[in-house]
């Protein structure tokens, strides 16, 4: 069998976040994961969050395979089929709207575009009340910045000019203009966020 993609800051950050993923959410619903990736966060998460059906997406449709495998390897029944995602083009038609939407580490590796589609379609497909939960390193007014986070920007910017990590106030203002409210901010490992959007 092929090795399967693997990511190091996935296997970091899972635990920190599964905590507050079970601390934020109730004991049962659906949820969309944007830029699912390598699939690790999605069967670590759908086995620590047995009530909750996992519906996993990626923009790249060459990962949804190794997204399905590892679902199928850890014998999860509440994880869906992988669907293809990109969050600035049309996004699928689900068959429901879901209670809440998690995207990790999406924002800074993509142009603002992801940003816009992400609060867009967030709006669209959550239920009323509904939380969008994303996480990853944010620039914050009136914070200095980790010399970590200074650095990770430059090299992203070196990669791609439309890259960067992302003013906090740009983020929540675009969520705004969709009807998402900020509702918590946590402080996380490794200069990160965790931030939870809710749908009025």
């Amino acid at each position: 069998m092929a090795m399967l993609p693997h990511s190091p800051a996935a296997d970091r950050n899972k635990e920190p976040i599964l905590a507050q993923l079970q601390a934020i959410l109730g004991e049962r619903g659906t949820i969309l994961e944007i830029a699912s990736g390598t699939g690790q966060h999605a069967a670590w998460f759908a086995a620590g969050l047995p009530g909750w059906t996992w519906q996993p997406t990626d923009a790249d449709p060459e990962m949804l395979p190794a997204i399905a495998e590892r679902a199928t390897e850890a014998g999860l029944s509440n994880v869906l089929p992988p669907q293809a995602l990109d969050v600035t083009r049309p996004w699928p038609a689900f068959a429901q709207k879901f209670d809440a939407i998690f995207c990790a580490n999406m924002l800074h590796i993509a142009p603002w575009q992801a940003c816009i589609g992400l609060m867009a379609g967030a709006a669209r497909h959550l239920a009323t009340g509904g939380l969008l939960v994303t996480y990853g390193p944010y620039f914050e007014r009136d914070v200095a910045p980790a010399p970590s986070n200074l650095a990770f920007d430059a090299s992203l910017r070196e990669r791609d000019p439309a890259w960067g990590i992302r003013e906090l106030d740009e983020v929540v203002a675009e969520a705004a203009r969709n009807g998402l409210v900020l509702a918590q901010r946590q402080a996380m490992p490794a200069n990160n966020l965790l931030l939870v959007f809710r749908l009025a």
